[in-house]
C-alpha cells in the first residue's frame, strides 16, 4: 500500500486516500468463463487517469462486469513523456485492466487500437460480441446486453449508424480525408465511434485480414470499421445486419440513453448515482 501511495500521489487526481482504499474493489475481476458474452475496449490516453477512475467507480461496477460475464479493458498508447508512461505501467499493474499499445498515441493511429481490441476479443479473451467505446462515455451495460438478446449473433454492427455520409474535403477539418486516402464520394455504413458493437465473426475477419496484410487501414477509426465490414461482406458473402439505435448518443446525453458521450468524470459519477437511486436513465446536465 505504501508503494502504491507513492505512485498515486503523482497522478492527476486529488483523491489519493480514496484511491488507495478502492484498489482491491476496483481491480479487474478474474475472467474464468470459456467465452465472454462481451469484451468492451475503451479508448483512453495516458494522462486520462481521472476518467478511467470514474469508469471503474461507475458503470464498470455493473454485476455483468464484476461477475466476469463482460470484460472491460482500456487501450492506451504510449505518451511522449516517460514519467506518464511509468505511471501508466504502475496503473496497469494495480488494476489489471490496461492494455498498453506499442506506439505513441496519435489520432491517425487509433484504428490500430480497434484491431487490438478485435485481437483481444477473439484470441485472448474470446467473446461473443466486441464493443468499442471512449473514456468519456457512460455505457448502460445492462441495456446493451438486454438488447443483444434480440439481435443476430453473426454479421452484426450495432450502434448509432450513419448510412449516408461523405468524406470531409476541407483541409482545416479534423476529419479531413484526401482523394488519395478515399477516392469515393461516400462511405459505407458505419457506426459512430463513442460506442458500437460487432459480432465475433466480423472481429475474426478483421484479425485475419490484418495478419494477411489485406486490411484497408484508415485513420478515422469508426469509418474504418464500416470499411472493414464492407470488406467482410464482399470476401465472405455473408449478410451484415446494420442495427441502428438513436439511444447511442454521440454528442451528449438524453433521457433513456444507452450510451452518453462527452461525460467528464463528475458527470459519469453523477449518472451512476442517478441510476442507483432512481433506477432510470436521467441525465445530469
Amino acid at each position: 500500500m505504501d508503494l502504491f501511495s507513492a505512485f498515486a500521489k503523482d497522478l492527476p487526481v486529488s483523491e489519493d486516500v480514496d484511491l488507495i482504499v478502492d484498489v482491491e474493489n476496483l481491480k479487474a475481476p478474474l475472467v474464468s468463463r470459456k467465452r465472454l458474452v462481451m469484451l468492451i475496449g475503451v479508448f483512453s490516453a495516458g494522462n486520462n487517469f481521472e476518467r478511467r477512475m470514474a469508469l471503474r467507480r461507475s458503470w464498470m461496477q455493473y454485476q455483468a462486469v464484476r461477475s466476469g460475464e463482460v470484460a472491460v479493458r482500456f487501450f492506451i498508447g504510449l505518451h511522449k513523456n516517460s514519467q506518464v508512461n511509468f505511471e501508466l505501467w504502475r496503473e496497469a499493474q494495480a488494476y489489471g485492466d490496461v492494455q498498453i499499445m506499442p506506439f505513441v498515441d496519435y489520432y491517425s493511429l487509433i484504428s490500430l487500437k480497434t484491431v487490438a481490441i478485435c485481437i483481444l476479443g477473439t484470441k485472448i479473451l474470446p467473446a461473443k460480441y466486441i464493443m468499442k467505446t471512449d473514456d468519456d462515455a457512460f455505457v448502460r451495460i445492462d441495456e446493451v446486453l438486454s438488447g443483444l438478446k434480440e439481435k443476430p449473433s453473426n454479421g452484426l454492427l450495432h450502434g448509432l449508424i450513419s448510412f449516408e455520409s461523405s468524406p470531409h474535403r476541407d483541409e482545416d477539418s479534423k476529419w479531413y480525408i484526401s482523394e488519395e486516402e478515399w477516392p469515393h464520394a461516400s462511405y459505407p455504413p458505419w457506426a459512430h465511434g463513442p460506442g458500437y458493437i460487432i459480432s465475433r465473426d466480423i472481429a475474426k475477419f478483421i484479425v485475419q485480414a490484418n495478419q494477411d496484410r489485406t486490411l484497408q487501414l484508415f485513420k478515422l477509426e469508426d469509418v474504418a470499421m464500416g470499411i472493414w465490414i464492407e470488406q467482410f461482406k464482399k470476401m465472405s458473402g455473408q449478410e451484415v445486419h446494420y442495427m441502428s439505435d438513436d439511444r447511442f448518443y454521440n454528442a451528449g446525453c438524453e433521457s433513456d440513453y444507452i450510451l452518453a458521450h462527452y461525460q467528464g468524470p463528475r458527470l459519469v459519477l453523477c449518472l451512476w448515482e442517478k441510476l442507483q437511486k432512481e433506477n432510470r436513465a436521467f441525465c445530469c446536465e
